[in-house]
Protein backbone atom coordinates (compact mmCIF):
# COMPACT_ATOMS: atom_id res chain seq x y z
CA UNK A 1 0.00 0.00 0.00
CA UNK A 2 1.54 3.46 -1.24
CA UNK A 3 1.80 5.85 2.25
CA UNK A 4 0.15 9.12 1.42
CA UNK A 5 2.57 11.88 1.30
CA UNK A 6 2.16 14.18 4.40
CA UNK A 7 0.77 18.24 4.02
CA UNK A 8 3.92 20.58 4.24
CA UNK A 9 3.49 21.38 8.24
CA UNK A 10 3.07 17.76 8.83
CA UNK A 11 6.63 16.79 7.55
CA UNK A 12 7.93 19.80 9.26
CA UNK A 13 6.48 18.84 12.51
CA UNK A 14 8.01 15.37 12.00
CA UNK A 15 11.23 17.01 11.06
CA UNK A 16 11.09 19.58 14.08
CA UNK A 17 10.13 16.67 16.84
CA UNK A 18 12.95 14.65 15.86
CA UNK A 19 16.00 16.56 14.24
CA UNK A 20 19.12 15.89 16.27
CA UNK A 21 20.47 18.80 17.92
CA UNK A 22 19.50 22.62 17.70
CA UNK A 23 21.85 25.77 16.77
CA UNK A 24 24.53 26.08 19.66
CA UNK A 25 24.79 30.16 19.92
CA UNK A 26 22.08 30.30 23.18
CA UNK A 27 24.98 27.85 25.34
CA UNK A 28 27.84 30.10 23.90
CA UNK A 29 26.23 33.17 24.81
CA UNK A 30 25.12 31.91 28.14
CA UNK A 31 28.39 29.65 28.65
CA UNK A 32 30.82 33.40 28.20
CA UNK A 33 28.51 35.12 30.44
CA UNK A 34 29.03 32.28 32.79
CA UNK A 35 32.75 32.55 32.48
CA UNK A 36 32.26 36.06 33.39
CA UNK A 37 30.10 36.17 36.30
CA UNK A 38 30.90 32.21 37.82
CA UNK A 39 32.34 33.47 41.22
CA UNK A 40 29.58 35.79 42.20
CA UNK A 41 27.12 34.02 40.49
CA UNK A 42 27.68 30.72 42.64
CA UNK A 43 27.61 32.62 45.91
CA UNK A 44 24.05 33.85 45.38
CA UNK A 45 23.13 30.92 43.46
CA UNK A 46 24.26 27.86 45.79
CA UNK A 47 21.66 28.48 49.14
CA UNK A 48 23.87 29.33 51.93
CA UNK A 49 23.66 25.90 53.90
CA UNK A 50 25.70 24.61 51.02
CA UNK A 51 28.03 27.55 50.88
CA UNK A 52 28.58 26.87 54.70
CA UNK A 53 28.96 23.11 54.23
CA UNK A 54 32.09 23.67 52.56
CA UNK A 55 33.28 26.41 54.02
CA UNK A 56 33.21 23.92 57.39
CA UNK A 57 34.79 21.43 55.08
CA UNK A 58 37.70 23.47 54.61
CA UNK A 59 37.34 24.83 57.68
CA UNK A 60 38.49 21.40 59.21
CA UNK A 61 41.39 21.21 56.94
CA UNK A 62 39.53 19.17 54.06
CA UNK A 63 39.27 19.69 50.03
CA UNK A 64 35.69 20.52 49.11
CA UNK A 65 33.60 21.18 45.72
CA UNK A 66 30.58 21.27 43.76
CA UNK A 67 30.32 18.92 41.47
CA UNK A 68 28.27 17.41 39.01
CA UNK A 69 25.48 17.95 36.84
CA UNK A 70 25.12 21.19 39.85
CA UNK A 71 28.26 22.76 38.48
CA UNK A 72 26.67 21.97 34.64
CA UNK A 73 23.32 23.56 35.32
CA UNK A 74 24.68 26.81 36.67
CA UNK A 75 26.99 26.78 33.54
CA UNK A 76 23.92 26.82 31.53
CA UNK A 77 22.15 29.84 34.00
CA UNK A 78 19.95 26.80 34.99
CA UNK A 79 19.11 26.04 38.53
CA UNK A 80 20.51 22.77 40.13
CA UNK A 81 17.91 20.44 40.99
CA UNK A 82 20.86 18.20 42.98
CA UNK A 83 23.80 19.67 44.89
CA UNK A 84 26.86 16.72 44.90
CA UNK A 85 29.49 17.89 46.78
CA UNK A 86 33.35 15.73 47.01
CA UNK A 87 35.91 16.45 49.60
CA UNK A 88 39.19 14.49 50.61
CA UNK A 89 37.34 13.77 54.10
CA UNK A 90 36.55 10.10 54.81
CA UNK A 91 32.94 9.04 55.71
CA UNK A 92 33.80 9.33 59.24
CA UNK A 93 35.35 12.74 59.08
CA UNK A 94 32.32 13.79 57.53
CA UNK A 95 29.99 12.54 60.29
CA UNK A 96 32.13 13.98 62.48
CA UNK A 97 31.32 17.60 61.09
CA UNK A 98 27.86 16.74 60.43
CA UNK A 99 26.09 14.92 63.07
CA UNK A 100 23.32 14.98 61.47
CA UNK A 101 24.37 13.44 58.61
CA UNK A 102 22.95 9.78 57.54
CA UNK A 103 24.68 7.13 55.52
CA UNK A 104 21.37 5.19 54.39
CA UNK A 105 20.62 2.85 51.46
CA UNK A 106 23.09 3.06 48.44
CA UNK A 107 24.86 5.62 49.63
CA UNK A 108 26.83 3.39 52.08
CA UNK A 109 28.59 1.82 49.34
CA UNK A 110 30.00 5.02 48.08
CA UNK A 111 30.65 6.45 51.55
CA UNK A 112 27.90 8.97 51.22
CA UNK A 113 26.96 11.29 53.93
CA UNK A 114 22.98 12.55 53.12
CA UNK A 115 23.02 16.31 54.78
CA UNK A 116 19.55 17.91 55.05
CA UNK A 117 19.95 21.80 55.40
CA UNK A 118 17.22 24.45 55.25
CA UNK A 119 14.52 21.35 53.25
CA UNK A 120 17.25 20.99 51.14
CA UNK A 121 19.13 17.07 50.88
CA UNK A 122 23.32 17.88 50.07
CA UNK A 123 25.30 14.36 49.22
CA UNK A 124 28.56 14.79 50.04
CA UNK A 125 31.25 12.21 48.75
CA UNK A 126 34.53 11.18 49.67
CA UNK A 127 36.97 11.01 46.74
CA UNK A 128 36.87 8.62 44.50
CA UNK A 129 40.48 8.45 43.36
CA UNK A 130 43.71 10.23 45.51
CA UNK A 131 42.22 13.41 44.73
CA UNK A 132 40.00 16.01 43.00
CA UNK A 133 40.75 15.08 39.35
CA UNK A 134 41.33 11.44 39.74
CA UNK A 135 37.44 11.76 41.05
CA UNK A 136 36.25 13.53 37.97
CA UNK A 137 38.14 11.57 35.53
CA UNK A 138 35.89 8.27 36.87
CA UNK A 139 32.94 10.42 36.30
CA UNK A 140 30.59 9.04 33.17
CA UNK A 141 30.31 12.22 30.95
CA UNK A 142 32.78 15.17 30.43
CA UNK A 143 29.60 17.37 30.62
CA UNK A 144 28.92 16.21 34.74
CA UNK A 145 32.84 16.08 35.56
CA UNK A 146 33.67 19.55 36.30
CA UNK A 147 33.83 21.07 40.20
CA UNK A 148 33.57 24.37 41.13
CA UNK A 149 35.52 25.86 44.56
CA UNK A 150 33.80 27.79 46.91
CA UNK A 151 35.82 30.74 45.42
CA UNK A 152 33.89 29.91 42.30
CA UNK A 153 36.76 28.63 40.06
CA UNK A 154 35.65 26.03 37.75
CA UNK A 155 38.24 23.19 37.71
CA UNK A 156 37.48 21.37 34.21
CA UNK A 157 40.59 18.81 33.12
CA UNK A 158 38.10 16.75 30.89
CA UNK A 159 37.01 19.55 28.67
CA UNK A 160 33.15 19.30 29.87
CA UNK A 161 32.51 23.47 29.41
CA UNK A 162 33.73 22.91 26.11
CA UNK A 163 31.78 20.04 25.07
CA UNK A 164 28.86 21.63 27.04
CA UNK A 165 29.85 24.57 24.23
CA UNK A 166 29.83 22.56 21.26
CA UNK A 167 26.52 20.95 21.62
CA UNK A 168 28.89 17.22 22.22
CA UNK A 169 27.88 14.49 24.75
CA UNK A 170 31.32 12.62 25.42
CA UNK A 171 32.29 9.75 27.53
CA UNK A 172 35.22 10.27 30.71
CA UNK A 173 37.80 8.47 29.05
CA UNK A 174 37.27 5.23 27.46
CA UNK A 175 33.42 4.68 26.84
CA UNK A 176 33.43 1.21 27.07
CA UNK A 177 34.97 1.20 30.84
CA UNK A 178 32.02 3.47 31.73
CA UNK A 179 29.31 1.74 30.42
CA UNK A 180 30.33 -1.29 32.08
CA UNK A 181 30.89 0.48 35.34
CA UNK A 182 27.44 1.05 34.47
CA UNK A 183 25.56 -0.13 32.04
CA UNK A 184 22.44 2.39 32.71
CA UNK A 185 24.58 4.88 31.44
CA UNK A 186 23.98 3.99 28.06
CA UNK A 187 19.93 5.21 29.04
CA UNK A 188 21.13 8.26 30.40
CA UNK A 189 23.59 9.63 27.49
CA UNK A 190 20.34 9.72 25.68
CA UNK A 191 18.51 11.40 27.66
CA UNK A 192 21.31 14.31 28.37
CA UNK A 193 21.76 15.00 24.85
CA UNK A 194 17.75 14.69 24.68
CA UNK A 195 17.79 17.27 27.55
CA UNK A 196 20.74 19.36 26.79
CA UNK A 197 20.39 19.41 23.23
CA UNK A 198 23.59 17.55 22.58
CA UNK A 199 24.56 15.21 20.15
CA UNK A 200 26.43 11.79 21.32
CA UNK A 201 30.14 11.79 20.28
CA UNK A 202 30.55 9.16 17.67
CA UNK A 203 32.74 6.63 19.65
CA UNK A 204 30.24 6.72 22.36
CA UNK A 205 27.09 6.07 20.27
CA UNK A 206 29.39 2.84 18.68
CA UNK A 207 30.21 1.56 22.16
CA UNK A 208 26.54 2.34 23.17
CA UNK A 209 24.77 -0.07 20.36
CA UNK A 210 27.99 -2.23 21.52
CA UNK A 211 27.04 -2.31 25.77
CA UNK A 212 23.08 -2.19 24.79
CA UNK A 213 22.64 -6.05 25.99
CA UNK A 214 23.95 -5.09 29.41
CA UNK A 215 21.00 -3.04 30.09
CA UNK A 216 19.14 -6.50 30.88
CA UNK A 217 21.52 -6.51 34.23
CA UNK A 218 19.63 -3.54 35.58
CA UNK A 219 16.92 -2.60 37.76
CA UNK A 220 13.90 -2.40 35.97
CA UNK A 221 13.19 0.68 38.32
CA UNK A 222 16.37 2.52 38.07
CA UNK A 223 15.64 1.84 33.45
CA UNK A 224 12.07 3.11 34.71
CA UNK A 225 13.23 6.23 35.97
CA UNK A 226 15.93 7.43 33.42
CA UNK A 227 13.41 6.50 30.94
CA UNK A 228 10.93 8.71 32.40
CA UNK A 229 13.29 11.58 32.91
CA UNK A 230 14.10 11.04 29.04
CA UNK A 231 10.19 11.38 28.54
CA UNK A 232 9.44 15.02 29.93
CA UNK A 233 12.82 16.34 28.29
CA UNK A 234 12.18 18.81 25.40
CA UNK A 235 13.29 16.33 22.80
CA UNK A 236 11.58 13.21 23.74
CA UNK A 237 10.96 11.54 20.24
CA UNK A 238 14.72 12.36 19.34
CA UNK A 239 15.31 10.56 22.33
CA UNK A 240 13.37 7.78 21.48
CA UNK A 241 14.47 7.48 17.87
CA UNK A 242 18.00 7.05 19.56
CA UNK A 243 16.88 4.62 21.70
CA UNK A 244 15.72 2.34 18.95
CA UNK A 245 18.33 3.49 16.40
CA UNK A 246 21.09 2.29 19.29
CA UNK A 247 19.22 -0.93 20.34
CA UNK A 248 18.27 -0.24 23.67
CA UNK A 249 14.73 0.21 23.28
CA UNK A 250 14.93 -3.36 22.27
CA UNK A 251 16.29 -4.53 25.74
CA UNK A 252 13.60 -2.54 28.22
CA UNK A 253 10.20 -1.83 25.91
CA UNK A 254 10.54 -4.79 22.89
CA UNK A 255 6.90 -4.27 22.34
CA UNK A 256 7.60 -0.24 21.15
CA UNK A 257 9.19 -1.56 18.13
CA UNK A 258 6.35 -3.53 16.73
CA UNK A 259 5.08 -0.34 15.83
CA UNK A 260 8.21 0.67 13.36
CA UNK A 261 7.24 0.14 9.64
CA UNK A 262 3.66 -0.54 10.33
CA UNK A 263 1.59 1.29 7.63
CA UNK A 264 -2.19 3.07 8.63
CA UNK A 265 -4.97 3.63 6.56
CA UNK A 266 -6.18 6.85 4.72
CA UNK A 267 -6.65 8.78 8.00
CA UNK A 268 -2.60 9.10 8.46
CA UNK A 269 -0.13 10.19 6.28
CA UNK A 270 2.53 8.37 8.96
CA UNK A 271 3.19 4.63 10.11
CA UNK A 272 2.75 4.14 13.70
CA UNK A 273 5.93 4.54 15.17
CA UNK A 274 6.61 8.03 13.30
CA UNK A 275 2.72 9.08 14.25
CA UNK A 276 3.40 7.93 18.23
CA UNK A 277 6.55 10.06 18.01
CA UNK A 278 4.88 13.17 16.51
CA UNK A 279 2.07 13.09 19.51
CA UNK A 280 4.94 12.60 22.31
CA UNK A 281 6.40 15.50 20.76
CA UNK A 282 3.25 17.42 21.24
CA UNK A 283 1.80 16.73 24.68
CA UNK A 284 3.14 19.25 27.62
CA UNK A 285 5.81 17.51 29.52
CA UNK A 286 3.81 16.63 32.01
CA UNK A 287 4.41 12.01 32.29
CA UNK A 288 1.38 10.23 32.55
CA UNK A 289 0.82 12.58 29.00
CA UNK A 290 3.75 11.70 27.48
CA UNK A 291 3.84 8.06 28.56
CA UNK A 292 0.03 8.00 27.10
CA UNK A 293 0.81 9.73 23.91
CA UNK A 294 3.59 6.95 23.14
CA UNK A 295 1.90 3.95 23.89
CA UNK A 296 -2.22 4.89 22.42
CA UNK A 297 -1.67 2.79 19.44
CA UNK A 298 0.71 0.44 20.78
CA UNK A 299 -1.01 -2.29 20.00
CA UNK A 300 -2.00 -1.23 16.44
CA UNK A 301 0.52 -3.93 14.93
CA UNK A 302 -1.32 -6.53 17.17
CA UNK A 303 -4.61 -5.13 15.83
CA UNK A 304 -3.84 -5.02 12.27
CA UNK A 305 -6.78 -6.49 9.77
CA UNK A 306 -6.93 -5.55 6.20
CA UNK A 307 -10.61 -6.15 4.38
CA UNK A 308 -11.15 -7.52 0.51
CA UNK A 309 -10.99 -4.09 -0.58
CA UNK A 310 -7.44 -3.63 1.33
CA UNK A 311 -8.65 -1.12 3.69
CA UNK A 312 -6.60 -1.44 6.95
CA UNK A 313 -8.34 -1.16 10.02
CA UNK A 314 -7.22 -1.80 13.72
CA UNK A 315 -10.32 -2.90 15.58
CA UNK A 316 -10.21 -2.85 19.86
CA UNK A 317 -6.60 -1.19 19.46
CA UNK A 318 -7.22 0.81 22.33
CA UNK A 319 -8.66 -1.90 24.88
CA UNK A 320 -5.62 -4.01 23.47
CA UNK A 321 -3.09 -1.45 24.21
CA UNK A 322 -4.37 -0.42 27.70
CA UNK A 323 -3.11 -3.74 28.47
CA UNK A 324 -0.10 -3.44 27.03
CA UNK A 325 0.82 0.15 28.44
CA UNK A 326 -0.24 -1.50 31.67
CA UNK A 327 2.36 -4.58 31.65
CA UNK A 328 4.98 -2.15 30.14
CA UNK A 329 4.68 0.27 32.98
CA UNK A 330 3.99 -2.38 35.56
CA UNK A 331 7.60 -3.94 34.50
CA UNK A 332 9.12 -0.47 34.61
CA UNK A 333 8.14 -0.32 38.22
CA UNK A 334 6.28 3.16 37.56
CA UNK A 335 4.19 4.29 40.92
CA UNK A 336 0.45 3.52 40.30
CA UNK A 337 -0.92 6.59 40.20
CA UNK A 338 1.24 7.21 36.94
CA UNK A 339 0.44 4.03 35.71
CA UNK A 340 -3.07 4.10 36.04
CA UNK A 341 -3.77 7.85 34.59
CA UNK A 342 -1.51 7.41 31.63
CA UNK A 343 -3.08 3.59 30.94
CA UNK A 344 -6.78 4.98 31.11
CA UNK A 345 -5.68 7.59 28.42
CA UNK A 346 -4.80 5.00 26.22
CA UNK A 347 -7.95 2.78 27.03
CA UNK A 348 -10.03 6.12 26.20
CA UNK A 349 -7.98 7.86 23.59
CA UNK A 350 -10.84 7.17 20.94
CA UNK A 351 -13.70 8.03 23.08
CA UNK A 352 -13.92 11.77 22.80
CA UNK A 353 -16.60 11.02 20.76
CA UNK A 354 -21.22 10.85 20.70
CA UNK A 355 -22.26 7.46 18.06
CA UNK A 356 -25.81 9.45 18.34
CA UNK A 357 -27.34 12.44 19.53
CA UNK A 358 -25.37 14.99 21.94
CA UNK A 359 -27.92 14.53 24.40
CA UNK A 360 -27.56 16.30 27.97
CA UNK A 361 -27.69 12.64 29.51
CA UNK A 362 -25.65 11.42 26.53
CA UNK A 363 -22.43 14.00 27.77
CA UNK A 364 -23.31 13.44 30.89
CA UNK A 365 -22.74 9.34 30.26
CA UNK A 366 -19.54 10.26 28.49
CA UNK A 367 -18.26 12.34 31.16
CA UNK A 368 -18.81 9.62 33.57
CA UNK A 369 -17.17 7.28 31.46
CA UNK A 370 -13.99 9.22 31.28
CA UNK A 371 -13.34 10.53 34.27
CA UNK A 372 -13.82 14.14 35.00
CA UNK A 373 -10.70 14.21 36.65
CA UNK A 374 -8.98 12.35 32.84
CA UNK A 375 -11.31 15.24 30.59
CA UNK A 376 -8.51 17.76 30.49
CA UNK A 377 -5.79 14.82 30.15
CA UNK A 378 -7.94 13.45 27.14
CA UNK A 379 -8.40 16.57 25.17
CA UNK A 380 -4.79 17.17 25.09
CA UNK A 381 -3.96 13.87 24.03
CA UNK A 382 -6.91 13.75 21.19
CA UNK A 383 -5.40 17.44 19.92
CA UNK A 384 -1.84 15.84 19.66
CA UNK A 385 -3.47 12.53 18.15
CA UNK A 386 -5.16 14.20 15.40
CA UNK A 387 -2.43 16.87 14.82
CA UNK A 388 -0.08 14.03 14.65
CA UNK A 389 -2.07 12.44 11.89
CA UNK A 390 -0.65 14.44 9.22
CA UNK A 391 -3.57 14.62 7.44
CA UNK A 392 -5.87 16.87 9.22
CA UNK A 393 -5.91 20.76 9.24
CA UNK A 394 -6.85 22.87 12.31
CA UNK A 395 -6.80 21.90 15.43
CA UNK A 396 -9.69 19.44 17.11
CA UNK A 397 -12.22 19.52 14.33
CA UNK A 398 -15.87 21.25 14.63
CA UNK A 399 -17.52 17.90 16.11
CA UNK A 400 -15.28 17.87 18.85
CA UNK A 401 -15.54 21.70 19.54
CA UNK A 402 -19.27 21.21 19.85
CA UNK A 403 -18.82 18.16 21.81
CA UNK A 404 -16.69 20.10 24.42
CA UNK A 405 -19.16 23.54 24.07
CA UNK A 406 -21.78 20.91 25.23
CA UNK A 407 -19.76 19.10 27.91
CA UNK A 408 -18.99 22.41 29.62
CA UNK A 409 -22.77 23.46 29.49
CA UNK A 410 -23.72 20.14 31.21
CA UNK A 411 -20.81 20.07 33.70
CA UNK A 412 -21.83 24.13 34.68
CA UNK A 413 -25.61 22.31 35.30
CA UNK A 414 -23.29 20.43 38.64
CA UNK A 415 -25.62 17.11 37.80
CA UNK A 416 -24.12 14.29 39.42
CA UNK A 417 -21.68 11.97 37.54
CA UNK A 418 -20.61 9.76 39.77
CA UNK A 419 -22.03 8.01 42.82
CA UNK A 420 -20.07 9.84 44.86
CA UNK A 421 -22.14 12.51 43.78
CA UNK A 422 -26.07 11.33 44.60
CA UNK A 423 -28.06 12.80 47.54
CA UNK A 424 -27.88 9.21 49.36
CA UNK A 425 -24.99 7.09 50.06
CA UNK A 426 -24.42 2.95 51.04
CA UNK A 427 -25.84 3.77 54.61
CA UNK A 428 -29.26 4.45 53.20
CA UNK A 429 -29.17 1.61 50.72
CA UNK A 430 -28.63 -0.53 53.73
CA UNK A 431 -31.37 0.96 55.63
CA UNK A 432 -34.02 0.50 52.57
CA UNK A 433 -33.09 -3.42 51.87
CA UNK A 434 -32.49 -3.72 55.93
CA UNK A 435 -29.07 -5.81 55.31
CA UNK A 436 -25.35 -5.52 56.05
CA UNK A 437 -22.56 -4.18 53.56
CA UNK A 438 -22.01 -6.34 50.39
CA UNK A 439 -21.80 -6.35 46.95
CA UNK A 440 -25.47 -4.72 46.42
CA UNK A 441 -24.75 -1.69 47.72
CA UNK A 442 -22.70 -0.30 45.02
CA UNK A 443 -24.85 -2.22 42.26
CA UNK A 444 -27.89 -0.21 43.23
CA UNK A 445 -26.39 3.21 44.01
CA UNK A 446 -24.81 2.89 40.27
CA UNK A 447 -28.47 1.84 39.41
CA UNK A 448 -29.59 5.22 40.87
CA UNK A 449 -26.38 6.95 38.69
CA UNK A 450 -28.34 5.60 35.85
CA UNK A 451 -31.75 7.56 36.29
CA UNK A 452 -29.78 10.75 37.55
CA UNK A 453 -28.13 11.05 34.69
CA UNK A 454 -31.18 10.26 33.02
CA UNK A 455 -32.97 13.07 34.73
CA UNK A 456 -30.43 15.36 37.16
CA UNK A 457 -33.30 16.70 38.56
CA UNK A 458 -34.29 13.71 40.42
CA UNK A 459 -30.87 13.71 42.74
CA UNK A 460 -32.48 15.01 45.65
CA UNK A 461 -32.71 13.16 48.61
CA UNK A 462 -36.57 12.61 49.07
CA UNK A 463 -36.60 11.41 45.85
CA UNK A 464 -33.98 8.75 45.72
CA UNK A 465 -35.23 6.93 49.23
CA UNK A 466 -38.53 6.56 47.42
CA UNK A 467 -36.49 5.04 45.23
CA UNK A 468 -34.95 3.23 47.35
CA UNK A 469 -37.84 1.73 48.96
CA UNK A 470 -39.24 0.80 45.61
CA UNK A 471 -36.24 -1.33 44.46
CA UNK A 472 -36.08 -3.03 47.85
CA UNK A 473 -39.66 -3.72 48.00
CA UNK A 474 -40.22 -4.93 44.44
CA UNK A 475 -37.50 -7.69 45.71
CA UNK A 476 -34.52 -6.28 43.41
CA UNK A 477 -31.49 -8.17 45.10
CA UNK A 478 -28.95 -7.04 42.62
CA UNK A 479 -26.35 -9.04 40.78
CA UNK A 480 -24.09 -11.80 42.28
Amino acid sequence: MTRPEPADGARSGLAAATRPFGTRALFWIRLGWAQLTLPGRLRRAMPPAGRALLAALAGAGHEAALVGGAVRDLLLAQAPKDWDLVTSAAPGEILRLFPDGRLIGAARATGTVLVARDGVVYEITPYRGEDLEADLARRDFTIDAMALTAAGRLIDPLGGRRDLAAGRLRACGRPEDRLREDPLRALRAVRLAAQFDLEIEPGLAAAIARAAPLLAGVAPERIGAEFARLLVTDRPAWGMQRLRELGLLAQFAPELLEMVGVEQNQYHAFPVWEHSLMALALVPPVLHLRLAALLHDVAKPRCLSVDEDGGRHFYRHELVGAEMADELLRRLRFDNETRSRAVHLVRFHMDLHLDGPATDAALRRMVRRIGLEHLDDLVQLRRADRLASGKREGDLGPETMALLDGIRRVLAADAALKVTDLAVDGHDVMAAFGRGPGPYVGQVLEALLEEVLERPERNRRDVLLRRLAELAAGGWQGRP
